[in-house]
């Protein structure tokens, strides 16, 4: 589904993204791994145009995305979750929810109160008013009001505490189930581990090591000493 070649991407003079080489097919999840700060991040920004590649090639769904404008990316199916959530601090659950809300495809408000039951119980509170692990629900929730083929989730857990993160591990592994292709950038090797189908290991905006899950799973203490680095 999404194909990415080659890529090196700058923040003006700073190179941060070497050649990376990533690929995803529909259906699956493929997990990002690495401290922060080695361009996971950048990787998405690139994908959904924000921070454009310098060179190298971004196809999904044979269509080459390099060059798009972020609004033109998103209209071709992919979705974007940012680290910093962005809610709509002053509108409510259901009113972040319906502004996102296309009159078409498989996700409806109901729909997401059926997939997230925790926001259903507050549809009336204002989203600045949530914790955070609620308003990343929320922020992951409204992405997909729009129904992408692929969404691309950037680090999910950060700041969330154990039982948050092990309540969004099962709402991203039910949507894994049912068929939604993510991208997912992580720096909790149990976290990024317990979701994906395949996995790639990020340092200084290279790919260090790449597997599938089964994979990856036996490597583990190989990838937590890359982590270390």
């Amino acid at each position: 589904m999404l194909r990415c070649t080659d890529l090196n991407t700058w923040y003006g003079p700073a190179h941060v993204l070497f050649d990376v080489n990533v690929e995803v097919a529909e259906g699956r999840v493929l997990s990002i791994l690495g401290r922060n700060g080695v361009g996971k991040s950048t990787l998405l920004k690139s994908i959904i145009g924000i921070t454009p590649p310098g060179s190298g090639e971004i196809v999904f769904r044979g269509q080459n995305l390099c060059g798009m404008p972020t609004h033109k990316i998103a209209q071709s199916g992919i979705g974007y979750v940012p680290e910093e959530r962005r809610v709509f601090a002053d509108l409510t659950v259901e009113e972040n929810l319906e502004i996102a809300e296309l009159r078409v495809g498989a996700w409806s408000r109901r729909e997401a109160f059926r997939a997230f039951p925790a926001l259903e119980e507050f549809r009336t509170r204002r989203a600045g008013l949530l914790s955070g692990g609620q308003q990343q629900m929320l922020t992951i929730a409204r992405s997909l009001m729009g129904n992408p083929r692929l969404l691309l989730v950037d680090e999910p857990t950060e700041g969330l505490s154990p039982i948050m993160v092990k309540t969004l591990a099962g709402t991203m592994h039910d949507l894994k189930t049912a068929g939604q292709t993510m991208v997912v950038a992580a720096q909790d090797v149990r976290f990024a581990l317990s979701i994906a189908d395949d996995l790639v290991v990020f340092d200084r905006g290279r790919v260090v090591y790449r597997a599938d899950a089964a994979q990856a799973r036996a490597d583990v203490e190989q990838i937590r000493s890359l982590l270390a680095l």
